[in-house]
């Protein structure tokens, strides 16, 4: 089993930053991808961004050159700098993990519980 613990969300104003953290902990293979999505109130739950341990990278079209998504494999933990934000990253923030043994075995996937991003004046 593997568990993530988020932390960082909060309220900030259009235009401001925030910085969410992800810590995994348990079965996790040298294999992995980490990443977040979020889901706005109404709306499914839409990829931000994914990373994998040598440092490619998946973003959205909507927070290209805004967001920033960083790992440290030692600590299995992954970060995401959100600047410049905008009413629209309002969101729950979710952390997401996909592991599994060899590249021929299929991966597991685990969430996050979760944390609240508001952008508001």
């Amino acid at each position: 089993q593997v568990q993530l613990e988020e932390s960082g969300g909060g309220l900030v104003q259009p235009g401001g930053s925030l910085r969410l953290s992800c810590a995994a902990s348990g079965s996790i293979f040298s294999i992995n991808v980490m990443g977040w999505y979020r889901q706005a109130p109404g709306k499914q739950r839409e990829l931000v961004v994914t990373a994998t341990k040598d440092g490619s990278t998946n973003y959205a079209d909507s927070v290209k050159g805004r967001f920033t998504v960083s790992r440290d494999n030692a600590k299995n933990t992954v970060y995401l700098q959100m600047n410049s934000l905008r009413f629209e990253d309002t969101a729950v923030y979710y952390c997401y993990l996909r592991t599994k043994p060899g590249i021929f075995s299929r991966w597991s996937e685990y969430w996050g519980q979760g944390t609240q991003v508001t952008v508001s004046s």
